[in-house]
């Protein structure tokens, strides 16, 4: 929570000549800069803010760590094979890190059928391969294991397919002409759709935690200084409008801030995962996204400002700020669930958009002008959010007599 400090104490909020009603206009016009200034260092030095940014760096970067490690270690199988099995189980041994290069096979020869059933069961080898009339059996002790399972599954088919090939004088590319599946999207690419799925969710958490994170910090600021009082001395050296003016510029540059920071962090860490090839593509959007959020964050500071000049108490910021969470939340949960026709509406529909478009041309399935469509909305509608909700901040911020409405705070004169 901010702590609330006089007047004198805060940076730039001072009543110097500077700031009084008689000060020269451009001295007056420029309050808004000593406000936004005196927002980013008192959030600079505060250390809850500091120690969450430096957690969801550490976040960000174990993932993309523990990501590049997943992919690039390879798990040794031990699989139990007897004299019968003993050349199915070679071959596996030989081809298991062509089909995949995590998996990798070493065969353990067993006397009998007994002997391979213990060794499973104490843990000394993985699986167990064993012929069971025309098929094949792979014993594991109590959890099937799904890499060397699939891989057994290619081999042992290679292998059939390959004998009967020889029995009937021909060739396994003949037995299986005709029989390719490929896959094949409409729109977009395949592997960037596996990749869009979990940029999708790190632009919604991100804009969710952004957004909450500094609109709530915010609502509690202006509540604070409404409730000390401090905002009546505040508002006798610099206009309502620049000081509403200032807090929206000073904590939109820190969200931005720390968004970029985090973009560049997870941009970096998917350089070393097997996506790496994609980062040049994905750069785009991630660029779009930053420019969407910062479109997207401006409206709503306005109205978390207002949510908290509406409020008397700081207790009643989360009644005032309701609605506003509840937006932000269906944003989130928007962003992971839409599909089809309602995303690409909802790609143009503020502040839904400021998620969603971005996620679309990380997709493929939109275009840059279609973009820049959407971005001209959002403009539009935060342009007319903090018109609107200047009028409402202006006329609430002063009022003393307990929670307004919306209604009574457009209603209340000046």
């Amino acid at each position: 929570m901010t702590t609330t400090r006089l007047p004198q104490d805060r940076p730039g909020l001072d009543a110097s000549p500077q700031t009084s009603p008689d000060a020269p206009p451009g001295r007056v016009g420029s309050a808004w800069t000593l406000v936004a200034r005196r927002e980013v260092v008192v959030k600079l030095t505060d250390r809850s803010f500091l120690i969450g940014t430096v957690f969801t760096l550490l976040l960000i970067t174990g993932f993309m760590g523990y990501s590049a490690w997943d992919a690039a270690r390879t798990t040794t199988y031990t699989v139990a094979a007897t004299a019968d099995a003993r050349t199915m189980a070679d071959r596996l041994a030989e081809k298991a890190p062509g089909i995949d290069d995590g998996v990798a096979v070493e065969v353990r020869p067993v006397e009998d059928a007994s002997a391979a059933r213990g060794l499973v069961t104490s843990g000394d080898v993985d699986a167990w391969l064993a012929r069971d009339g025309d098929g094949w059996v792979l014993t594991t002790d109590s959890e099937q294991k799904t890499a060397l399972t699939r891989v057994t599954q290619d081999v042992v088919r290679q292998e059939s397919l390959r004998q009967r090939a020889e029995e009937l004088g021909t060739t396994v590319d003949r037995l299986e002409a005709g029989s390719t599946v490929t896959t094949r999207l409409l729109t977009g690419d395949a592997q960037k759709a596996d990749l869009a799925q979990g940029v999708a969710f790190a632009f919604a958490f991100l804009f969710y935690v952004a957004t909450l994170t500094f609109g709530i910090t915010l609502a509690n600021s202006v509540v604070e200084e409404k409730q000390s009082r401090i905002v009546e001395i505040i508002a006798t050296s610099i206009p309502v409008r620049q000081l509403l003016v200032g807090k929206i510029v000073g904590n939109s540059l820190l969200a931005i801030a720390q968004m970029v920071l985090y973009a560049g962090v997870g941009l970096a860490g998917l350089s070393l995962t097997p996506y790496s090839s994609l980062v040049a593509g994905v750069s785009g959007p991630v660029v779009w996204f930053l420019v969407f959020f910062v479109a997207g964050f401006v409206g709503l500071a306005a109205l978390w400002a207002v949510a908290g000049a509406l409020a008397s108490r700081t207790e009643e910021v989360q009644s005032t700020a309701t609605p506003l969470t509840m937006l932000v939340l269906a944003v989130f949960f928007g962003a992971l669930f839409v599909d089809g026709t309602v995303k690409v509406a909802l790609s143009y529909l503020p502040p839904f958009s400021a998620v969603l478009m971005p996620t679309r041309l990380l997709e493929g399935t939109a275009q840059w002008w279609e973009a820049v469509l959407a971005l001209g909305l959002l403009l539009a509608a935060a342009a007319v959010v903090v018109t609107l909700a200047e009028r409402l901040y202006r006329r609430s911020l002063l009022q003393t007599g307990g929670r307004l409405s919306m209604r009574q705070a457009w209603s209340t004169p000046e």
